[in-house]
């Protein structure tokens, strides 16, 4: 504990590593951003995130051709977070500079993350209209996942990062994982604009997770599998990152015949037999607890989601 403790403070010793920490504690960041904020170059903001990443202050994720850095997860190091976020509360000119231009980074990247989610909004919407509220499939989830609280959740797909948000009081940690670039985008914007700063996002293949067996005791996956070419095997996966007891919540279409939906919006599933989904989960090792359908009222033709709910045996491995 005292080796790494004077470890940490010695990386924290430099009053430009101590702004660095400032700023990673209001959310991931990436090199660039970092350097926005500094107005410093790209090689001395890289070392000196180098040396905090060796002290184990922070964590570095690249995705695709950027680095996002973060603050590392540990008891020693959140203490000396919350001492220098208790510091960075003080009328320190470069510090109020600092979180200026910080905003100033955010607003450009919520800007960014806009454009996309409005060319997006308009497919979105002709599918909401099809089937149950959102509101009403985000209660349902909500309400599957019972009362208790969880240590991981990991939401699958996770687009805007909503789910991330709705079981952001039931879950210590969260992670949303997106193939999509632009819709990581749209999350860390939602993220940063809802204040959840312990929340990440990562680019990932819903069939290819970046987490240990058993890492995740509730596992999210909203409206993703039909868009899967081999679903059957991203069930398989998320059961292997499921700890024993764990909860996986899956929301998506029930066999429909909106064939405009593979050519239009890449579909690679018209929705799913309830007894198919129930023999993947089966076949993965969960334990099917309910099965429920939300059936559109206002039309005959309209879309029914179906709201799964499966659970890892307690006494099975990952």
């Amino acid at each position: 504990m005292h080796a790494e403790l004077l470890t940490k403070l010695k990386a924290l010793g430099e009053p430009t590593r101590l702004r660095i920490v400032t700023l990673l504690l209001r959310g991931e960041l990436t090199v660039s951003e970092i350097m926005q904020v500094l107005g410093q170059s790209q090689p001395r903001v890289s070392r000196h995130l180098k040396l905090l990443a060796d002290a184990g202050l922070c964590e570095r994720y690249p995705e695709g051709g950027w680095v996002f850095y973060r603050l590392a997860r540990s008891r020693v190091g959140e203490r000396l977070a919350a001492l220098l976020e208790e510091m960075a509360r003080s009328d320190d000119p470069e510090i109020a500079r600092d979180l200026a231009r910080l905003n100033e980074v955010r607003r450009l990247r919520a800007q960014t993350a806009q454009k996309y989610f409005e060319v997006a909004a308009e497919q979105w919407a002709k599918i909401r209209g099809l089937h149950f509220s959102e509101e009403a499939v985000e209660a349902a989830m909500l309400k599957a996942a019972g009362d208790r609280g969880f240590r991981l959740h990991l939401d699958v797909g996770t687009g805007t990062g909503r789910m991330l948000e709705i079981f952001a009081e039931r879950a210590e940690d969260g992670m949303g994982v997106d193939l999509s670039r632009e819709m990581l985008t749209v999350a860390r914007s939602k993220m940063s604009e809802a204040g959840l700063v312990n929340r990440l996002v990562r680019q990932a293949d819903a069939t290819a997770l970046p987490l240990e067996p058993g890492a995740a005791d509730l596992i999210t996956v909203h409206q993703v599998l039909h868009y899967l070419d081999t679903p059957e095997r991203a069930i398989a996966e998320w059961a292997r990152v499921l700890a024993p007891g764990g909860l996986l919540l899956l929301a998506d279409f029930e066999t429909h015949g909106f064939e405009e939906f593979a050519s239009e919006y890449h579909h690679a599933h018209l929705g799913f037999a309830r007894a198919e989904l129930k023999s993947w989960l089966e076949a993965a090792g969960l334990t099917v607890r309910s099965l429920e359908p939300l059936v559109p009222a206002k039309r005959e033709d309209g879309l029914t989601v179906l709201i799964c709910v499966a659970e890892k045996p307690a006494g099975k491995p990952s």
